[in-house]
């Protein structure tokens, strides 16, 4: 009997990997915008970034980037998550939807992620498109969710 359970349980939680999974990468692909949005910015100051791993030790270590680090920390979590051979539950993956619309949450007045979020979407037309991406799968993403998994 108890086989039978858990063959049932990870059914259900297929779904919602694949649900996570797909928030993941479209965090990924923002990210991505972002990064290359402020490395056009931060070159036309600084000069031009020589290398991928320059721009990756920018990333991780420079002051001007540092407002990325919020979203490098969601796409982390998820990855730990993902890596976890035990079922997701419903309330996780809730938990980093709500993250993730919260995170992506432009602010025009303010400091942090939000504020330089803004900015960024003003000057850069993939970052829009990268916006409106995750919005729409997270729209989508929240739909399923409240529907019963088959």
């Amino acid at each position: 009997m108890a086989a039978v359970s858990q063959k049932t349980s990870t059914r259900k939680s297929c779904p919602l990997r694949k649900r996570l999974l797909d928030v993941r990468g479209s965090l990924l692909g923002l990210h991505k915008a972002l990064i290359l949005a402020e490395q056009v910015t931060y070159e036309r100051i600084n000069g031009r970034v020589a290398s991928t791993s320059q721009l990756l030790q920018l990333v991780l270590n420079d002051p001007w980037f540092t407002w990325l680090h919020p979203l490098s920390q969601l796409v982390i979590r998820i990855d730990e998550l993902m890596d976890d051979e035990s079922e997701l539950s419903l309330i996780e993956v809730e938990h980093f939807l709500i993250e993730a619309r919260a995170l992506i949450r432009p602010s025009e007045e303010g400091d942090g992620f939000g504020r330089s979020y803004y900015e960024a979407l003003q000057r850069e037309p993939d970052v829009i498109f990268s916006h409106v991406e995750v919005k729409k799968l997270l729209t989508n993403v929240a739909a399923e969710s409240s529907r019963p998994l088959a």
